[in-house]
């Protein structure tokens, strides 16, 4: 059996990293984004990613590392609200954006690990981000052609792992994940826990080990996207 478990995640990504890839990004905001392989890739100095992920993080922490030391060239996302650097950049001229509905950019990713090159939707008909792509008419409805999204490398975060990499979310930061596990052309994965083989329930499994190349325990930082209290009485 191939050991897929790694001491950290510069071990993970040794010999995976190249200037000008494609990388997919799993989690929800700041929920379930793989903390421990961003802060490698911002060590390991890649230039020129174009990064698939629903969000960009936010200014210093998630993906919005690479973003204030330039790593980043490109970003397919559909979500970019909490990030005044991306707009920055963005505003300037020095960062490409493919922008996707939230829906649309999931079934993106599940097609392109599924080998599926294209799909038709409604979603999008009418608007920007319609313009330049096919249109089609099925059953008197028009609908816009979206393809399929495959990347170098997709680095995901879940909860419980075994060593064979058959892998368990939880709750929101399982959003993205995996999807875009099946569409990388190698996975990273980080997890809280790496359990004995055997000890998951095999109906538990969100994500089957066969789609992951390399595994770590990460630590975690976990940080909240927006923080809102009420004043005590």
């Amino acid at each position: 059996m191939t050991n897929k478990i790694y001491r950290s995640a510069q071990a993970a990504l040794d010999g995976v990293l190249f200037d000008g890839m494609t990388i997919m990004t799993g989690g929800f905001g700041l929920c379930g984004i793989p903390e421990n392989l961003l802060a490698e890739i911002k060590r390991a100095g890649t230039k020129g990613i174009t990064a698939i992920s629903n969000n960009a993080g936010v200014d210093g922490f998630g993906l919005g590392m690479l973003l204030n030391t330039r790593q980043v060239k490109k970003m397919i996302a559909s979500y970019v609200g909490e990030n005044k650097e991306f707009e920055r950049q963005y505003l300037s001229g020095e960062l490409e954006l493919e922008f996707n509905p939230q829906g649309t950019l999931a079934e993106r990713c599940r097609a392109g690990g599924a080998g599926i090159p294209g799909f038709y939707t409604k979603t999008g008909v009418g608007t920007l981000v319609a313009e330049g792509k096919e249109h089609r008419t099925f059953n008197g409805e028009t609908y816009i052609l979206e393809t399929g999204l495959i990347s170098d490398l997709s680095i995901i975060k879940g909860w419980k792992a075994d060593a064979q990499g058959n892998l368990i979310f939880r709750k929101t930061a399982r959003n993205f994940s995996p999807d875009m596990a099946t569409a990388g052309k190698i996975c990273v994965a980080e997890v809280e826990e790496i359990v004995p083989v055997g000890s998951l329930d095999p109906d538990a499994i969100h994500l089957p080990g066969i789609f992951v190349n390399r595994l770590i325990q990460g630590k975690f930082e976990k940080r909240i996207e927006q923080r809102t209290v009420r004043k005590r009485a």
